[in-house]
């Protein structure tokens, strides 16, 4: 296959290789990737530690003082810009943290030691990297996704493109997102950096815990090529008897089944605890794996694996306090019985025992087993809504609006007056476009298609009312007009 353009006609390359990236992943799921090069010794370690840093910034309407006219950048060139205002001037900071493992890795590898990070990129941060002309940041991501000499060290996860929550994303949309942000990531990083994405990060840890929401999420992220999802501690339970994971340092699979009976299933990786920077920017996660010793699996002895994500750039403690922790703790962690390691990489271990996936224990999304309690999976989605009903009534804890970081955010409720633009300019894309004759590699198709992903972005209902709803509204106008000027 030829390289992929990172950009066409001044976009993003967010669609029109679709088969291709089908390809890529297709070629290196049965391959080991990970394992040989990562100077782990996995028959003796004790317990192992794999961290995980989220990165993004939205895209706004604020490169001019005209809403409805102003370019569309990236909110940190906003913050670059306005530095006296609020917090802005952490802008020169945030683009040191976007680049900065591109430095420590290649010293730490240098000095023979082993470190390891997962990394998560928005697809809206990394254009906006690049019309900021801060080349310097992928060129230093680069080093370490694409040199021999550091690409052990780090694994990339995916994400949908532009940052959407999937309970409340609809569920075409969402698999566009998906897809868009494998096409730009093998723009930027090449195909054989896209074969060794593996993992799936879902925007704010966001999991739908509606059946048929759920079903069509982990459908999309199979049929996507991924191969494991992670997935926050308090937005799942297990499937035989509704409790929080009870081994929650171990792999799991992630069932979701539908009301008519069909069933997906994806492993799952559990990120305990809330969200809270210090526990990645402090490194806890590896003091926590000091105290732990090899679990017993599939009669198997393993070492348990302890597994964080945090934002990589938000707050005082990630931005001063993380590179001296993180550097401290890969030197005293190589070459030792608790050793950093990424996830696929620990997959590998476990599969190379012998162990398969089916001796994982299966967990579902929160509040599905009172649901199964009440119906059959084939009963049909009228059954489902009435039993959701019947429960919404009854039972003042039950929801359907998806778990995430915290389970006093809901990412539906109080949203009506930014939803129901993103729904409307859901629908008229669905109709005017993935309806039409258009192709996937049409300017007009990936012009419509941006400015509906960048439109759905989690922080225009994040921030709740004020000038962010602004901001998402009049995106959503955008994408209206583009639809009905192109599409007609």
């Amino acid at each position: 296959m030829n390289a992929l353009p990172e950009y066409v006609d001044d976009l993003p390359n967010i669609s029109g290789a679709e088969a291709d990236v089908a390809r890529t992943l297709a070629s290196g799921r049965d391959k080991t990737l990970f394992v040989g090069d990562g100077r782990i010794d996995f028959g003796a370690a004790r317990a192992a530690t794999a961290i995980a840093l989220h990165m993004h910034q939205p895209l706004i309407p604020a490169g001019g003082d005209d809403l409805r006219t102003a370019a569309i950048i990236s909110n940190l060139q906003y913050m670059m810009e306005h530095q006296g205002i609020g917090d802005n001037h952490n802008a020169p900071v945030f683009h040191w943290c976007y680049k900065r493992l591109g430095e420590f890795i290649p010293q730490l590898v240098g000095e023979g030691k082993s470190p390891r990070v997962m990394l998560e990129y928005s697809g809206t941060l990394l254009h906006g990297l690049r019309k900021m002309g801060l080349d310097d940041v992928i060129d230093s991501l680069k080093t370490i996704t694409c040199n021999p000499d550091y690409r052990w060290t780090t694994e990339w996860l995916g994400m949908p493109w532009g940052h959407p929550v999937a309970p409340s994303t609809p569920v075409q949309d969402y698999r566009l997102h998906v897809r868009a942000w494998q096409h730009h990531f093998a723009g930027i990083f090449g195909w054989e950096a896209l074969e060794r994405v593996r993992g799936f990060s879902p925007s704010e840890m966001a999991l739908p815990n509606h059946p048929d929401v759920a079903y069509e999420f982990v459908k999309t992220l199979v049929d996507c090529g991924y191969q494991w999802i992670l997935v926050q501690e308090h937005s799942i339970q297990q499937v035989d008897n509704g409790w929080h994971p009870q081994r929650p340092h171990l792999p799991h699979r992630l069932v979701c089944t539908n009301s008519k009976g069909e069933t997906a299933s994806i492993i799952a990786i559990v990120k305990t605890q809330g969200s809270d920077t210090k526990l990645v920017a402090q490194m806890q996660p590896w003091y926590e794996a000091q105290g732990l010793q090899r679990w017993e699996l599939a009669g198997k002895s393993v070492p348990p694996l302890v597994t964080q994500i945090a934002d990589g750039e938000n707050g005082g403690v990630m931005m001063n306090e993380f590179p001296p922790k993180y550097t401290e703790v890969v030197r005293a962690a190589s070459g030792t019985e608790t050793p950093l390691m990424n996830v696929s990489e620990y997959l590998e271990h476990l599969f190379a025992m012998g162990i398969q996936t089916k001796d994982f224990a299966a967990v579902q999304p929160l509040h599905q087993h009172k649901i199964w309690e009440r119906m059959k999976p084939g009963d049909g989605p009228e059954r489902l809504a009435q039993v959701v009903d019947e429960l919404k009534k009854s039972d003042h804890q039950f929801h359907m609006d998806g778990g995430s970081w915290t389970n006093d955010l809901s990412w539906v409720e109080g949203y009506d007056n930014v939803l129901g633009p993103m729904e409307e300019a859901s629908a008229l894309f669905n109709q005017q476009v993935l309806l039409s004759d258009a192709a996937t590699d049409e300017e007009r198709y990936r012009n419509a298609l941006f400015h509906l992903m960048t439109s759905q972005t989690s922080c225009y209902r994040y921030w709740g009312q004020g000038q962010w709803t602004d901001y998402g509204r009049e995106i959503c106008r955008r994408v209206e007009e583009i639809i009905r000027h192109d599409f007609a």
